[in-house]
């Protein structure tokens, strides 16, 4: 769960909210892109999951990323979310595609 301006977010299901990391604001070369350019983060840090999905037989499936960890997850996954002054991902499990090391 993460509480940011006296609201709290808890996914539900199998559910991630992700706060992307800082996209790349120069190129290798050096010149300095306008935010109009810039393409959206798709790695970010977990701030909160939910508790998993049920299988057809009523199993839990537990999560697999954990608050904390680094992940890459689907350029179009997800929905953003403002919170506070910043916009977040809010993507499912299935969306998310590795963890960074």
């Amino acid at each position: 769960m993460t509480k940011t301006s006296g609201t709290k977010i808890r996914p539900l299901f199998d559910f991630v909210l992700i706060k992307p990391l800082s996209a790349e604001t120069k190129t290798p070369s050096g010149i300095v892109l306008p935010d109009s350019v810039k393409e959206k983060p798709q790695v970010g840090e977990v701030m909160a999951t939910g508790p998993g999905a049920h299988s057809p037989e009523g199993k839990l499936i537990p999560m697999v990323v954990k608050v904390g960890e680094k992940v890459m997850y689907k350029k179009w996954g997800g929905n953003e979310i403002k919170v506070g002054y910043e916009e977040w991902m809010l993507v499912e499990q299935k969306d998310v595609m590795a963890i960074v090391e």
